[in-house]
């Protein structure tokens, strides 16, 4: 993945906030990161370098201008259109591997997730 992201001067994680962005469409940053499942400083950072690079715009907030809606610029729309197809990487883990087994899997690797999640902050059960 890094390799076909590098000559379009992008990260696995850079790609991640393009795609969620251009799939999903305009996103409040404090969604990106529960829907990312990263670190709100390592968002943060990424965004900044975004932002810089012209492919992503933030936006106060309508109801709170504390908080700011991400959104794709014409440049950002552009490169995600630029971008290879890397279907490629999903083929390559995953051929041959039934898409309920796929599922299964998700959904075990999600729970674990989130149950480690509630247990960093404090949370019980």
């Amino acid at each position: 993945m890094e390799d076909a992201l590098r000559p379009h001067g992008l990260g696995a994680t850079q790609y991640y906030v393009l795609h969620h962005l251009a799939t999903a469409g305009p996103t409040m940053q404090r969604d990106l990161v529960l829907a990312l499942q990263i670190e709100r400083a390592t968002l943060s950072a990424i965004i900044t370098a975004l932002v810089g690079k012209g492919l992503v715009r933030q936006e106060p907030d309508s109801v709170d201008q504390r908080q700011k809606k991400l959104r794709l610029t014409a440049g950002g729309e552009r490169l995600w259109h630029d971008l290879p197809d890397l279907g490629f990487i999903r083929d390559a883990a995953f051929a041959g591997i039934p898409d309920a087994d796929i599922a299964i899997a998700v959904r075990v690797l999600r729970t674990a997730t989130e149950r480690l999640d509630r247990r960093l902050n404090g949370e019980t059960a």
